[in-house]
Order: C-alpha cells, then sequence, then structure tokens
C-alpha cells in the first residue's frame, strides 16, 4: 500500500487598499475560506497596498482587492470581488 502524500501547503497574499468596507469584506471572506478550507495547511499575508506601495508594484497588481497564491502549482491571481466563493475556491484549485 502506498503512503498518503500530504496535502500542499498554500502560500496566499490579499492585497487590499486601506479599511475601506470593500477590503475588509474581502479579508473576511478569504480568511473563513481558508479556515474552512485550508484548515492548518496555508499562509496568508494581508498586504495593505497603500501602507506598502513597494510590494502593490513589486506584484504588478491591475486592481484590488487581490488574491495572490503562489504555492502550491502556478501563480494565480483574483482580483476584485472575493464574495464569490465558488470562483475563489476554483482560483485556489480546490473545486473542478
Amino acid at each position: 500500500m502506498l503512503p498518503l502524500l500530504p496535502e500542499p501547503e498554500y502560500d496566499l497574499y490579499l492585497f487590499v487598499a486601506g479599511t475601506t468596507p470593500k477590503s475588509l469584506v474581502a479579508q473576511r471572506n478569504i480568511q473563513e475560506i481558508c479556515a474552512h478550507h485550508l484548515k492548518g495547511r496555508y499562509s496568508l499575508e494581508v498586504v495593505d497596498a497603500q501602507q506598502h506601495p513597494e510590494r502593490a508594484m513589486q506584484e504588478e497588481l491591475l486592481g484590488l482587492p487581490c488574491l495572490i497564491k503562489k504555492r502550491p502549482g502556478l501563480v494565480r491571481r483574483l482580483v476584485g470581488d472575493l464574495s464569490d466563493r465558488p470562483r475563489v475556491l476554483k482560483a485556489l484549485g480546490l473545486v473542478l
């Protein structure tokens, strides 16, 4: 019998614009999705693009809020409405 492979770890970065309602909703939604679907298998860094514009420029962001998945697999970016859970789950590769 083959040993079970460990589930992949996720490196996520959420770029927001200050504490606007849209930014707070995006942050809450991503935290809830991670807690439910990635229990203990993720790191999430929330970056305020207004306080750290150099980080936003380095990532060449097109808009905010922006969720970037750097690991596992290919880098994925999701810009805009992060309240659409099926869309977020698909971008993270958690559903087909």
